[in-house]
Parts: structure tokens; C-alpha cells; sequence
């Protein structure tokens, strides 16, 4: 009798859900299940009622949106008739009535979508609303997917800067026009990263817009490694900024250092001056009337002549001590090897059209952004410095009307130092400059971006000005105090947690984003970074050798004076 073949899946072990479908199946099990409920409605936010019990389900969910359901800065999504609302928790505190299970919320909505039929999924997100839930709608828990609904592109450009907090696979996106056409502020406390998350938005315009135009200030010389293979670098070595550039206020911020009485005299003295200088150059007599303020070029040596004949008439208005200053100033401008990239009389012929085309990167030639490193500047000059590169740009744009618009995107790092508010301002040009460009500039497609980390020494009204705000952690009450009255009634949830984020991470909210996020920044490549970092104290100083050498050659520099 033959033997009958043994069953071949008698033995075989029985096949079970997989651990991930386990997880994903309690990932839907915790989404479609209520968190908490609305308690009240204001127009702009709500207090709602947690589920102390659920939370604790939540948090051991493998969806990292889910597990921080309900808790501060998470997002949560509440039903509406015909759609979802989305909102973010800014504050809890429990409710001790009752059994204690349950935790009170107050959250800040911001924006809407519909929802699919088919799959309740959320699509269509907007900002706004337009439908308010009612008392007693129910709160659920926004998933990894909502929120990749939510952060998606519209389809407008966008830059990607990093990944969607709490998520690990969200990239989160900046829009580029919205960003640049209504200025921006990249703010954070020293040791936050911020230089490098500088660097690295500045890199991704560039790689997206390489026939770009983009001016940056860099006052601490950190950014020309950063992009010594991508832009242009320029210092004192090589910037070659001709003096006649200047108006007749930033030539009175240079040679007038008089106060008082003297002030005025002097600057009378000046203007005379000046303007007959200007009106010696030929190209004077080809464009008829001009002003102290036309950028037409002169020498220095014929202001000084100029200066020293006004001296010598007899029906001078004044003594000759107004004279000899402006005269005595103009004369140290000229012998100091400091400021010979500005003083220089190499500097004296019109090669205006080449400095602009040079610092505005026109054209770019695939290096889209230029450097200026005024670290080397002499300190006495390094705001005219500044304001006259600023002016120059808006300038430029409103002369340039008639042409095709080519915007420029001017970045201003350390920016407190330039636009301080009334309690700091030392009267200085280049802060009038730059507020009047923050106030007027995207009307001539000029954007600003202002890099500080003492938000608070801004003037009054500039902050407010930029219509995208990225803010990496704030140590200073003043500070944090300053940001959060500059942004959105929706951003509040966000801005509670600004004192409590990591370095490299930053709330962004405004014009550039579709809601507010909070980020944390992608690493940049070692070659792309700053010169920023922080030594190591223990390391350098368990090195020796060759210190006399160093002190010799530091010396050496020091009394050249860099020349």
C-alpha cells in the first residue's frame, strides 16, 4: 500500500500580521479616535478639553505626529461640517475636576482643508478660516500624512531648508518670491547655528535662481568661506569703492567730525566745495545741472584746493578753523594706507557702471551672490561704508524704472548695528537708508534680509516690516518679547517654544511658509559653511609651539595697519 504524502503545511509556522503592520494598523487605530473636545471659540483661537487617558495611548504611537498629539507646539485637527481645521496647542494645564483625566488647552487655529471622501484624508489646505467648529466638536490627532498634505507645495518655487518638526521625512519649504518680495529676518541668540542657517537659505536661492542677484554685508568676515567657490568675495583688498560714490551726507559722516556751532559752518563749507569739484569734471558740462549729491567724479586734491582758496578770500563768513579742519581731514583720508580702498587716487575715474555690475552681479556669470567684508574697514567709516553700498541699491532700482526689473536681494548680517532703535542710534546714514528700504524697497524690487541676534536693538516698525520672520532660539526676555509681538496671532503656540529650541532648529511663520513650522535645519556640506565655529578652548590650548613666531607676525601686521 503506498503511503500517503504528509501534509507539506502541517508544520509550517502560522503566518501573523508583520510589526509594522501592527503599528500602522494601531497608527490608524489612534488617528480616527477623538483626543479631547472644544470647550469654547474666540476668532483666532480655542480652549479644548484632552483626554489625559488617550494621550498616554497616543504617545506610544510609532507615528512621531500622533505621539505628540496634544501636547505644546503639536498640531491637532478638529471636524467641521464640511472639512478639517487645523490647529496648533500653545499652552495645557489639567483640569482637577472631576476624575483628573482630563487637560485643558488653549490652541491657535491655522487654516483649513477639505476633506476625501474615500480616505478622510485632508487636501486642499489653506490658511484662514472660513467655517468655525462649534462647542463640542471633536479633536483628533493630525498624522505624519496630514501633515505632508499640509506642508506640500502649492506648485509655486520653493527652497528646501529642512525637515518638519516632529516629523523625520517632511521637508519643509520656503517660498522664494513670497519670501524675498516682502524682506525677511533670519534671528537667533549666539551659539544657535545661525550663521550656518544663514548660509544655507543663501545656497539654496542660489542653486535655484543662479543668474541671481543677491548683496551681502558681512561685518565679521564669517561668509567668505562659505561661498569662496559659489560668489564673489570682497574686502578691503580688492573692493576698490571710489569716495565720489558718496552723497553729501556720507561725505559729511566722513571728514565733519565737528559738533555745536562748528557743525553747520563746516557743512556749508562742504557743500560749496563739493559741488564746485563735481562741476569740474567734463562729464558736468555734458548733463548741465547737477547737484552736491550726483556720483560724478572728482579729485580730492581739487576739494583741497578748493577748501584752501575759500580760506583765503577775505569776504569769508567765518574764521579759517572750519577750513583747516575739512581741509586737515581730507588730507589724512588721503595719506592713511586704511582707506585706500575707498581714497585711493587710482579711484578717481568714472568706473561707475563697472563697481555696480561688480557688487550687484550683473551679470552674475553663475556667481550670483557677492560677499563685501568690511571687517577690515577702519571702524570710524564702516557705517558710511555700509550706507553707501545700501544706497547705491536703492538707488539703482529706482533709476533703473525704465528697464526690465531686476530684483536684488540685499542681506544685511549684524543688523542691529546698522538700524538700531531711538535708544541706540548714533545718527548715522545707513540706518535711514535701510529703514526707507524695508518701508519702500519691494515697490522697486529690492528685497532685505536682516540677520541679528539682538532682535530688540532694532528700530521700531523694521522688525515688523519683513513679511517672513525665522526664528531660531532666543535667550533674552527682551528679545523673545520683541519677536513674538512682530508675528502673527497664529504663531503664538510656536513662539511660547522659541526658548526651548535646539541650535539648528527655528520657527518660521510669514509670507514665505503656508502655515507656521517649526524646523530643523538640513547640515550643510563642511566647504558651504561660515568660518563660525566656536574653538575649543581645552584642545587649542593643550598645543604648543611657534607662539613667538605668531606674536612677531601679528605685531608686524598690526603696526602696517594691514597695508
Amino acid at each position: 500500500m503506498t503511503a500517503m504524502p504528509g501534509n507539506q503545511f502541517a508544520n509550517a509556522t502560522p503566518v501573523g500580521p508583520t510589526e509594522a503592520e501592527i503599528r500602522a494598523t494601531r497608527s490608524a487605530d489612534n488617528a480616527g479616535q477623538p483626543i479631547g473636545v472644544v470647550l469654547e471659540i474666540a476668532g483666532s483661537g480655542s480652549q479644548i478639553a484632552l483626554d489625559l487617558l488617550r494621550l498616554n495611548e497616543c504617545m506610544e504611537d510609532a507615528d512621531p505626529s500622533i505621539a505628540l498629539a496634544g501636547q505644546v507646539g503639536s498640531q491637532i485637527k478638529i471636524k467641521t461640517q464640511d472639512g478639517w481645521l487645523l490647529a496648533s496647542v500653545r499652552n495645557q494645564r489639567q483640569d482637577r475636576r472631576g476624575d483628573g483625566n482630563a487637560v485643558v488647552a488653549n490652541i491657535d487655529f491655522m487654516g483649513e482643508g477639505k476633506e476625501e471622501r474615500l480616505t478622510g484624508k485632508i487636501h486642499g489646505f489653506r490658511r484662514g478660516v472660513t467655517r468655525y467648529p462649534i462647542p463640542g466638536a471633536l479633536c483628533y490627532p493630525a498624522t505624519t500624512e496630514d501633515l505632508r498634505q499640509i506642508y506640500s507645495s502649492d506648485g509655486r518655487s520653493a527652497i528646501q531648508i529642512g525637515t518638519v518638526y516632529p516629523t523625520n521625512d517632511i521637508r519643509a519649504g520656503m517660498y522664494i518670491d513670497a519670501m524675498l518680495g516682502k524682506h525677511f529676518a533670519l534671528l537667533g541668540s549666539t551659539g544657535t547655528g545661525k550663521s550656518t542657517s544663514a548660509a544655507l537659505i543663501l545656497h539654496r536661492i542660489c542653486e535655484a535662481a543662479p543668474q541671481g542677484h543677491i548683496l551681502m554685508i558681512d561685518p565679521h568676515g564669517e561668509y567668505s568661506a562659505a561661498f569662496r567657490n559659489t560668489g564673489r568675495i570682497f574686502d578691503v583688498s580688492n573692493l576698490q569703492m571710489p569716495y565720489w560714490l558718496m552723497n553729501f551726507e556720507e561725505h559729511c559722516e566722513v571728514i565733519i567730525k565737528s559738533t555745536g556751532n562748528d557743525l553747520q559752518n563746516d557743512r556749508d563749507i562742504l557743500a560749496k566745495c563739493l559741488l564746485m569739484a563735481r562741476q569740474k569734471n567734463r562729464l558736468a558740462e555734458t548733463m548741465g545741472k547737477i547737484t552736491v549729491d550726483s556720483p560724478i567724479p572728482y579729485l580730492l586734491s581739487d576739494l583741497t584746493n578748493l577748501v584752501q582758496d575759500e580760506m583765503g578770500k577775505l569776504d569769508k563768513a567765518t574764521n579759517t578753523a572750519p577750513y583747516m579742519r575739512i581741509k586737515t581731514k581730507i588730507d589724512e583720508l588721503k595719506q592713511d594706507p586704511r582707506y585706500q580702498f575707498m581714497f585711493s587716487g587710482m579711484l578717481v575715474g568714472d568706473t561707475m557702471g563697472d563697481f555696480i555690475g561688480k557688487i550687484f552681479r550683473m551679470p552674475s556669470d553663475g556667481s550670483p551672490i557677492a560677499i563685501i567684508d568690511v571687517s577690515g574697514v577702519p571702524s570710524d567709516i564702516t557705517s558710511t561704508v555700509v550706507a553707501v553700498l545700501s544706497r547705491l541699491v536703492f538707488d539703482f532700482a529706482i533709476w533703473s524704472r525704465n528697464e526690465a526689473t531686476s530684483p536684488i536681494l540685499l542681506v544685511c548680517e549684524e543688523a542691529h548695528r546698522y538700524v538700531p532703535n531711538e535708544r541706540n542710534a548714533d545718527g548715522n546714514s545707513v540706518g535711514r537708508v535701510l529703514s526707507r528700504i524695508a518701508k519702500e524697497g519691494r515697490k522697486y524690487g529690492i528685497s532685505l534680509g536682516l540677520i541679528t541676534q539682538r532682535p530688540s536693538d532694532l528700530a521700531e516698525g523694521v522688525l515688523s516690516q519683513c513679511g517672513t520672520i525665522i526664528s531660531m532660539r532666543l535667550n533674552n526676555d527682551r528679545d523673545q518679547a520683541f519677536v513674538k509681538a512682530a508675528m502673527p496671532e497664529g504663531a503664538r503656540g510656536f513662539l511660547d517654544s522659541i526658548p526651548a529650541l535646539r541650535n539648528r532648529e527655528c520657527i518660521i511663520c510669514g509670507e514665505g511658509v503656508s502655515i507656521p513650522i517649526r524646523v530643523s535645519f538640513d547640515n550643510l556640506d563642511e566647504a558651504k559653511r561660515p568660518a563660525s565655529e566656536d574653538p575649543s578652548f581645552v584642545e587649542l590650548w593643550n598645543k604648543g609651539g611657534g607662539e613667538e613666531d605668531m606674536v612677531h607676525r601679528t605685531v608686524q601686521r598690526w603696526r602696517a595697519q594691514g597695508a
